[in-house]
């Protein structure tokens, strides 16, 4: 960053809107998700969004929105990021946008697991297994829940993403021993076959009602393979704390402290919690309903509804902030819940950055890669920048 700079930013609350994808990508007919736009065509389906207070920050000038027109002129700066790794699952897009940009995709599954992974699985965990094959995971309890019930055996499952997903009955297996049987599928999938992330998916209910346990599901990622954004801050003794499954999908590396949260709501309740507590450093949180919940179930008025939920939030927030706070919003890939199917989308990630600090109205562009949030989040915090990403730091400050 230019030197002179004498605005000194004392904390960054970074949340990330999950899935709110920002249109598709030029790459995104390679992953079968041409014309995808998570957030414009939940707008349309839902006859236009009415999120004010997001589009006094921007969104509306970051691209069409049906219900959020342009502000004039926006309250913060706005842009919207290309992503440079190959894949479009969650832990590729935090991963970047920290600033470790992957060279090679994670494994995937499409026909499921291979036998000699499965029969070492089973080995381990003392049990066989049932599905083994890419399914919704609504779905698959429903099919074979039953059958889980009767034989005691956990049903495993994967999508489009690299994920080896385990599902069990709570009156089978209590989450911590589902936990712990997904901690030994996590020591077991290395090398060729180190998926992106093993879930956990506990469920309850009975035959032909069975529900999965939202809030106790857990995620086992791989570690980054490099130095995120948050390992610097780490290192050099700034706070980093973390609402969500961000500390799932960073392994747990580079978090000083955590809150577990369930749904949307919780991770709200967190950021506010923090914000009051937390003089300095790096609040950074995840969203996770509109994927979760929304996205990967098709559902646009409920995808609709949790941006309004959202929105509404959006003033208490903005009044625990301080005068040398800066808030950033993105996203980390898209889940459009209107094109076929039930899985990620290939689309820009949308960005959103205001706070007393910075300048208003500044657009950002399309940013070549989701790393440029890392970069700019340690400049702004003054420590180093992570391998990848050009800072916007600078353009925001009014020094470049």
């Amino acid at each position: 960053m230019p030197s002179g700079n004498d605005v000194r930013v004392e904390r960054i609350l970074w949340i990330i809107l999950d899935s709110v994808g920002a249109g598709a990508l030029p790459d995104a007919a390679s992953y079968g998700d041409a014309g995808a736009s998570t957030l414009q065509h939940v707008a349309a389906a839902v006859g236009g969004l009415d999120l004010p207070h997001l589009g006094k920050l921007g969104l509306g000038n970051i691209l069409p929105v049906r219900g959020v027109p342009p502000a004039q002129p926006p309250e913060g700066c706005f842009g919207r990021l290309a992503e440079l790794s190959p894949g479009k699952d969650s832990a590729t897009g935090h991963w970047e946008l920290a600033g470790v940009v992957l060279d090679r995709p994670f494994p995937t599954y499409p026909h499921g697991f291979p036998p000699d992974i499965i029969r070492a699985f089973e080995e381990l965990i003392g049990r066989g297994t049932l599905g083994n094959k890419a399914a919704s995971g609504t779905e698959i309890i429903q099919e074979l829940g039953g059958e889980h019930l009767a034989t005691g055996k956990p049903i495993v499952y994967t999508s489009v993403d690299s994920v080896f997903q385990i599902a069990a009955h709570e009156k089978v297996l209590t989450p911590k021993e589902l936990y712990a049987m997904c901690e030994k599928a996590r020591a077991l999938l290395r090398g060729d076959n180190d998926v992106a992330r093993v879930i956990a998916r506990p469920f309850t209910g009975t035959s032909g009602d069975f529900r999965r346990i939202n809030a106790a599901r857990k995620d086992f990622a791989a570690q980054p393979s490099g130095r995120t954004v948050l390992d610097i801050l780490h290192a050099a003794g700034v706070p980093v704390t973390v609402v969500g499954k961000i500390l799932d999908l960073f392994g747990g590396r580079g978090i000083h402290q955590h809150r577990h949260s369930g749904n949307n709501a919780e991770t709200l309740d967190g950021i506010t919690a923090y914000l009051r507590e937390l003089p300095q450093g790096l609040i950074m949180a995840n969203l996770v309903d509109f994927d979760m919940v929304y996205g990967h179930r098709n559902d646009a008025a409920g995808y609709a509804e949790a941006l309004r939920a959202f929105d509404a939030a959006l003033p208490a927030l903005r009044g625990e902030m301080r005068a040398r706070d800066v808030c950033l919003i993105t996203s980390d890939h898209g889940c459009d819940p209107t094109v076929p199917g039930t899985d990620h989308t290939r689309e820009y990630a949308l960005l959103l950055i205001f706070g007393e600090p910075l300048r208003r109205g500044l657009s950002l562009g399309s940013r070549t890669s989701f790393a440029d949030c890392g970069a700019t989040v340690a400049d702004l915090l003054g420590v180093e920048r992570p391998p990848s990403g050009a800072s916007f730091a600078g353009e925001v400050l009014g020094y470049s």
